[in-house]
């Protein structure tokens, strides 16, 4: 038993020397828009999309940045109501005539979402088939979700980046809420492995294959988008951030990711069972339904976050001296790797030692998520269904 115990251990503790040292830097939370960018010769015309769907409570506080933003060149802002059940529309027509003044602000309602379609993509779909044509077309779409509010120079800077660099694509992972015990336990790590997954510092390099995006605050070139064949080309993707973000760079274009400091979510967790609906629902879909894939997963979470900590806490039954050292040194260095991501989310590091528990937890709301695919309950968001064919 002690040998066994020390080799799981073992492969932990290389598991994470191979993280830190060899995954791009994933944990270093560094890729950031900086202060001061590059101001462009000529603004190019951007049109803000907004697919709402329920979203009664929070559209009024982001159309309102939507409408402060201070931005030099051509802009407005479409407001594509996806069938609402509460007051959304109504909220976001009243919003939009508050703020008539600066930058043009109007609502147009989605058709009933035709089949094979995912409920966001349609809306956006219907959203940019609204939008002016030929040399009155926009430059840019900026697909941002109606729970996000941005700082007022935030357009400027996103496009600034983009010209900078000429990037196809530039999107930011929007800050979280991180005020309840379960957002402070469950928010970080959700950023965690999102970039273990999807290393930004790979995703913003032109030689790298990895593509991600975060789907709350996308700016994107139309031009890019219609010559990767539309949103039409991944109509059923229920993860469409990075599907969105994998056919543009796929298609010769470069594309970065960051992390926000002044693009903040409005959506609350306060409870455990509303963080596991949100990653229940597409946890398996990201393993592409895979049970093998699921298989690698729950191995390497285990090896990786939970191993450790249940041979230290444990040690008093088994009495293996290396395998207990073994496990320390994993559980610190990964204890020391998340250290970046809570600093950004402005929490303690005493919260690091619980990273082996939101791993548990992620692990079982993935495992459920298997479990409702095979059962044939799919997936639902926003009073929507979606079957697994």
């Amino acid at each position: 038993m002690v040998d066994a115990l020390v080799a799981l251990t073992g492969a932990s503790a290389i598991a994470w020397i191979v993280l830190i040292c060899g995954r791009h830097g994933f944990w270093r939370c560094d890729q950031k828009l900086p202060q001061r960018l590059e101001v462009p010769s000529r603004w190019p015309s951007v049109v803000a999309l907004v697919p709402a769907r329920d979203e009664e409570a929070s559209i009024a506080e982001c159309l309102s940045a939507l409408a402060a933003q201070t931005y030099d060149g051509a802009y407005s802002v479409v407001v594509i109501n996806d069938n609402s059940t509460d007051g959304t529309s109504a909220v976001a027509r009243d919003t939009a005539r508050a703020n008539a003044g600066k930058y043009p602000l109007w609502v147009i309602d989605a058709p009933p979402l035709e089949p094979g379609w995912a409920g966001k993509l349609w809306a956006l779909q219907h959203g940019i088939g609204a939008l002016p044509r030929g040399a009155e077309a926009p430059d840019y779409l900026w697909f941002t979700d109606a729970d996000v509010i941005h700082a007022p120079d935030m357009l400027s800077r996103l496009v600034a980046k983009a010209e900078s660099r000429d990037l196809a694509m530039v999107s930011l992972m929007v800050r979280l809420a991180c005020e309840s015990f379960w957002e402070r336990l469950l928010v970080p790590a959700f950023i965690f492995f999102f970039q273990m997954l999807y290393p930004f510092r790979a995703i913003n390099a032109p030689s790298s294959k990895i593509a991600g995006a975060a789907g709350g605050c996308i700016v994107l070139k139309r031009r890019a988008l219609e010559d990767a064949g539309g949103l039409g080309a991944m109509r059923d993707r229920l993860i469409d951030d990075c599907a969105l973000a994998r056919i543009i760079k796929e298609n010769g274009n470069a594309i970065w990711l960051g992390l926000a400091e002044q693009s903040t979510s409005l959506r609350r967790y306060l409870e455990l069972s509303e963080f596991w609906h949100m990653v229940a629902r597409s946890a398996f879909v990201q393993l592409r339904h895979s049970a093998l894939l699921l298989a690698v997963s729950v191995i390497g979470m285990v090896v990786a976050f939970i191993a450790a900590p249940l041979v230290i806490l444990s040690s008093p039954l088994h009495e293996g001296v290396l395998a207990t050292l073994l496990a320390a040194a994993s559980w610190f260095a990964m204890t020391l790797s998340y250290l970046p991501c809570l600093r950004y989310h402005g929490l303690s590091p005493s919260y690091g030692v619980l990273l082996p528990v939101a791993a548990a937890l992620y692990l079982l709301m993935t495992i459920h998520s298997a479990m409702r695919h095979w059962t044939g309950a799919g997936s639902d968001w926003k009073n929507r269904s979606y079957v697994p064919k």
